[in-house]
């Protein structure tokens, strides 16, 4: 589905931005056990990373998603006010937004215990808001995080599949894809025009270790007119274009990587952010691996490129093509 393209367009996070409390240690500590962080910070995360690489491209960035009262929720709406994004509901009252611990060893290998606050706690009337304010020509993102939800994930299964055909839906499975319930999966794989995810959320998907096939695989999974990407780092992606068409390899960009965190963000937020100014699938992947590329290049998770950043890295040629110039 290729849906309706406007000056309006909006990609719409039907999800989650939580704090991310992120710490490099030396090495993990043994069961009861400690270490002495090198290097701590603190970041909003989650969704916000999808947010702002489409926001820094020039796209219109909408929070759909929950935010509390107390210092997370503080932090999560200081931050999307900082990169312009709109926030869509009211703040909850009923408690603070919830934060992720994410240690960071001498090998560059991440462990991460979330701890959910108010944003793991949606009510239906807080699903129907979401669903009212999305409009023609909106892209709704929607992240395997909040499917896996107990509570979320039926509310946002729903309101996923009741979405009109004008509004474009990419769902990113995430790393907890195989413990999504299937009553809670089936219908946003039903619904979804784009379905972006990793080589291994693709192969736990599919059942397929090798990219390209997996694409192929999860594309069959889909409605008619969708597509699929798979991402491969710094093997760039593989694309099963809406219908029937072969499953193109779209290269990456060689850089010198210091930070992977966010990468996969990036390449959304971009993906959707040139999909929504009219941008071809493959051109747009081709930006997208760009993205995911300079922002590999940065420490920290929300490292996509400005538009004026994107453009200078991949040349005049491609920038004319992407729209950025």
């Amino acid at each position: 589905m290729t849906g309706p393209t406007t000056a309006d367009s909006r990609v719409v996070l039907a999800g989650n931005v939580i704090a991310d409390l992120v710490i490099d240690v030396p090495t993990l500590p043994e069961r009861g056990g400690d270490v002495i962080g090198t290097r701590t910070a603190l970041y909003a995360g989650g969704g916000f990373n999808t947010l702002t690489a489409a926001r820094r491209l020039g796209a219109r960035a909408v929070y759909a998603g929950l935010h509390g009262t107390g210092p997370y929720g503080e932090l999560v709406r200081a931050s999307l006010a900082a990169e312009g994004v709109e926030a869509l509901l009211p703040v909850r009252t009923d408690g603070d937004t919830g934060f992720c611990v994410a240690l960071v060893d001498g090998g560059g290998e991440r462990t991460f215990v979330t701890s959910f606050g108010v944003d793991a706690r949606m009510t239906r009337d807080e699903a129907a808001g979401i669903a009212a304010a999305v409009r023609a020509g909106d892209l709704v993102q929607v992240s395997g995080y909040g499917l896996v939800m107990e509570v979320n994930g039926p509310l946002l299964s729903a309101l996923v599949a009741g979405l009109p055909d004008e509004v474009r839906v990419c769902f990113d499975p995430a790393p907890l894809v195989a413990d999504i319930p299937a009553e809670v999966l089936d219908p946003v794989l039903a619904r979804t025009d784009w379905l972006s995810c990793n080589a291994r959320e693709a192969r736990l998907m599919s059942g397929v270790a090798e990219p390209r096939e997996a694409a192929l695989a999860l594309r069959g999974r889909l409605r008619d007119g969708a597509g699929v990407l798979v991402r491969a780092d710094a093997d760039g992606c593989f694309l099963a274009p809406p219908g029937s068409g072969d499953v193109v390899h779209v290269p990456g960009f060689p850089v010198e990587a210091v930070d992977s965190n966010g990468a996969g963000d990036a390449h959304v937020g971009a993906f959707l952010a040139l999909l929504g100014r009219g941008v071809a699938a493959v051109d747009a992947a081709r930006g997208a691996n760009a993205a995911a590329a300079l922002a590999v290049t940065r420490r920290g998770p929300a490292t996509g490129p400005t538009r004026g950043e994107l453009a200078s890295f991949v040349g005049p040629a491609l920038a004319e093509v992407l729209g950025l110039v």
